[in-house]
């Protein structure tokens, strides 16, 4: 049996990362078991639950039906990228602030998607916010409480006078 591993190479939350890894290689394993960023769920394996998503070149992408190599060269953040205890992104505040999570498995991917979504709509609806979110499956909640804080979150990016970007996606608001 010949060895088919190949070098993978992207900047993950800001930082060069290499690994190798099997072209079959999903890129949510790769995150996982390669670079021990366990915040990216596996839900499903089918792109139905959203919980795997993770932004890819600023893109929300579902890392369960990515493979790793589609990745290489890519910047991709993770929910372990947006922010820190002492520096929250905004849609961390958002969620803090409004209980925008029950048992907390879909969240970092309810996030991601959101992170997503802001970047290309900065002040989305409450319809707008439900269509964003209808990628991504929640058994504990109604969603209300996620699109309050989606809505928290619009609000935090506001008051902060910038829109949302890469630098606010690392945990860092620039004035």
């Amino acid at each position: 049996m010949t060895d088919n591993k190949m070098k993978v190479t992207m900047t993950v939350n800001g930082r060069e990362r290499s690994a190798d890894a099997e072209p079959r290689t999903l890129l949510v394993h790769f995150l996982r078991e390669q670079l021990g960023l366990t915040g990216t769920h596996i839900g499903c394996d089918t792109t139905q639950c959203g919980n795997c998503t993770v932004l890819v070149d600023g893109q929300a992408v579902k890392s369960c039906t990515t493979l790793a190599v589609q990745a290489d060269g890519s910047e991709i953040t993770t929910v372990e990228g947006l922010g820190t205890a002492d520096n929250l992104h905004p849609i961390q505040q958002g969620f803090w602030e409004e209980h925008g999570l029950q048992c907390g498995y879909c969240t970092s991917g309810v996030m991601m998607d959101m992170v997503g979504l802001l970047k290309e709509n900065p002040n989305p609806t409450e319809e707008e916010i439900r269509q964003g979110l209808e990628g991504v499956i929640c058994r504990c909640t109604g969603y209300q409480f996620i699109v309050k804080a989606v809505q928290r979150a619009v609000e935090i990016i506001k008051e902060s006078g910038q829109p949302i970007s890469e630098k606010q996606v690392a945990g860092e608001v620039r004035s």
